[in-house]
């Protein structure tokens, strides 16, 4: 593993020292909508020197923090099952090597070949999902593997009762029912997230942000916008609620940085990174 050229600010440790390791999945093959999360990693490599490497909201500083860059997986065009590998070969070798994976999309998709490898190591393996979409579709016009079928692979790998939902507001009355039965869904917000880390204190975590969780006039550079989500401040409250668990895994998907061409939707993106990274790396 070589340390990418151009990296997030604060994640330029080398990989042997790292316990945590940083890699971007810019893939976009199955968006629905509105393509161009494939630029997102690189996008927000550059931006990220805008921030500070402290944490108000932790306390933490990215500088006392060993993370490694990894850079992005070069992926090949048209061919979604080879990079579902690829992601797959990735996250194994560095959950091998006794590290952390946070991944960065990408499209949702990308997701789930880090949980498949992430859940090879910790069968009892549990997903916080924050997202305004359910991603619970059996298929999305016939297609099984897609960034709305998502969360419904991910429940093929680890099943009933293991996976939390909250923010969600847009999806079919169907996957709603079928999330009744099948997964913990919180609408609109975070209400019940306490609880939810109560409970799951001491079991492996792994968590998926898709960024769409926010209210479009937070986060316009996404590619499904969904008018009604959360503020920013209350994605970091729930990201630092997070803290007290033991996450083995970690994404952040669906930044679109070319619809705001104003630069906010990437800068909120490097920010919610900043404080994922650090709420993985509180012990």
């Amino acid at each position: 593993m070589n340390k990418n050229i151009s990296t997030f600010i604060g994640f330029d440790n080398e990989y042997g020292e790292s316990e945590i390791v940083v890699f971007g999945s810019p893939f976009d093959g199955t968006t629905s909508f509105r393509p161009g999360t494939r630029f997102a990693p690189s996008i927000m490599r550059q931006d990220s020197y805008g921030l500070e490497t402290y944490s108000p909201y932790l306390d933490m500083d990215l500088e006392d923090v060993n993370v490694f860059d990894g850079g992005d997986i070069d992926f090949p065009f048209g061919n979604t099952g080879k990079v579902l590998d690829m992601i797959y070969d990735y996250s194994k070798k560095i959950v091998e090597d006794g590290k952390t994976p946070v991944m960065v999309g990408g499209e949702h998709l990308v997701s789930y070949p880090a949980i498949k490898a992430v859940h090879e190591k910790h069968e009892d393996l549990h997903i916080i999902h924050f997202d305004a979409h359910t991603d619970l579709r059996d298929d999305y016009m016939g297609e099984k593997f897609s960034h709305a079928s998502v969360i419904k692979r991910a429940w093929d790998i680890v099943g009933d009762g293991r996976i939390y939902q909250f923010g969600i507001r847009s999806g079919e009355k169907a996957e709603f029912e079928w999330a009744k039965s099948h997964t913990s869904l919180t609408k609109f917000d975070f209400e019940g997230l306490e609880g939810v880390v109560k409970a799951l204190k001491g079991k492996p975590i792994y968590i998926t942000i898709d960024l769409d969780v926010l209210d479009p006039s937070v986060f316009s550079g996404t590619g499904t916008i969904e008018p009604g989500g959360v503020t920013f401040k209350e994605l970091v409250n729930a990201i630092c609620a997070l803290k007290e668990l033991d996450i083995v895994g970690a994404d952040v998907v669906e930044l679109s940085p070319h619809y705001d061409q104003s630069g906010t939707s990437t800068a909120v993106a490097c920010k919610v990174l900043r404080e994922l990274v650090l709420a993985v790396a509180y012990k």
